[in-house]
C-alpha cells in the first residue's frame, strides 16, 4: 500500500516574489537561538497531526500581484495546509492565514512589533499574536500576549509568566530566562533542540548498556 505524500501548492510565478529580504534571522546569538528553539519544538509537536504547517523567517506575501506586501514573522503556526518545505510562503495560493504568531523582539524591531506587524496581522485575521523580548527590557515587559478579537487585538492576562494557546494547546511560559512551550497534558516542557539530542544520545547509552548485559 503506498502513501499519499502532501500535496504542496505551486508557487505563483508570474511575478518574482523575492525568497529573502536581505536581513538577518536574528540579531543575536540569544534571538536566533531561540526563534530555532519554538519552531523546533512546535515541529516536532506537530509531527503527527496532519495539515499543520510550522515555519519562521519565511518570507510571506499576503497580497496577490503584490511583490512589496510581505512580511516575515520569526515563528508561525498554520493550520489547514500541508506540512512541507516551502521557499516562500503565499497566501493566496495556500488558502490560509497563519493563526499563530510569535515574534522575537528586541531593541530594534519593538516598534514595529507592536504597531506596524501588530496592525498587520490584527488585518490579515491572525488569531494569536506573541511578543516576547529575550533580552528582558526594563520599561515594558518581556511578554506580551493577544488574542483576536474582531478586527482588533485584545490583551490577554498573563498570570505567573504563563498564558495558555487556544490554537496550540499550550502554554507559553516566560520562565524568567527565556520563552519556553509546556504540554498541559503530559505536563513537560516541549524540548528544545539541544535537549532533544541529550535525549537522544542518553537513549543510546542505555541501549548500548542494555547490549553489554546480554
Amino acid at each position: 500500500m503506498s502513501s499519499l505524500k502532501p500535496v504542496i501548492p505551486d508557487y505563483d510565478e508570474r511575478i518574482e516574489y523575492p525568497e529573502s529580504g536581505g536581513k538577518p534571522l536574528g540579531e543575536t546569538d540569544r534571538h536566533r537561538q531561540l526563534i530555532f528553539d519554538l519552531i523546533h519544538a512546535l515541529t516536532t509537536f506537530f509531527l503527527k497531526v496532519k495539515d499543520v504547517y510550522v515555519s519562521g523567517d519565511l518570507m510571506m506575501y499576503y497580497e496577490e500581484g503584490n511583490p512589496h506586501k510581505v512580511i516575515s514573522p520569526d515563528v508561525f503556526v498554520v493550520n489547514g495546509v500541508a506540512k512541507g518545505e516551502r521557499r516562500i510562503y503565499q497566501t493566496w495560493i495556500e488558502g490560509k492565514m497563519p493563526e499563530v504568531i510569535i515574534e522575537v523582539s528586541s531593541r530594534k524591531t519593538k516598534r514595529e512589533d507592536f504597531t506596524t506587524k501588530m496592525e498587520l496581522y490584527a488585518r490579515l485575521g491572525v488569531k494569536e499574536y506573541y511578543i516576547f523580548n529575550p533580552e528582558y527590557p526594563k520599561r515594558r515587559p518581556a511578554f506580551n500576549a493577544y488574542r483576536l478579537n474582531g478586527n482588533r487585538y485584545v490583551d490577554v492576562l498573563i498570570t505567573g509568566g504563563r498564558v495558555k494557546s487556544e490554537v496550540l494547546g499550550l502554554e507559553l511560559v516566560d520562565t524568567g530566562k527565556t520563552l519556553r512551550l509546556f504540554n498541559p497534558q503530559t505536563q513537560e516542557f516541549l524540548l528544545t533542540a539541544a535537549e532533544a539530542e541529550e535525549e537522544i544520545v542518553r537513549l543510546r547509552e542505555m541501549i548500548a548498556q542494555l547490549k553489554q548485559k546480554k
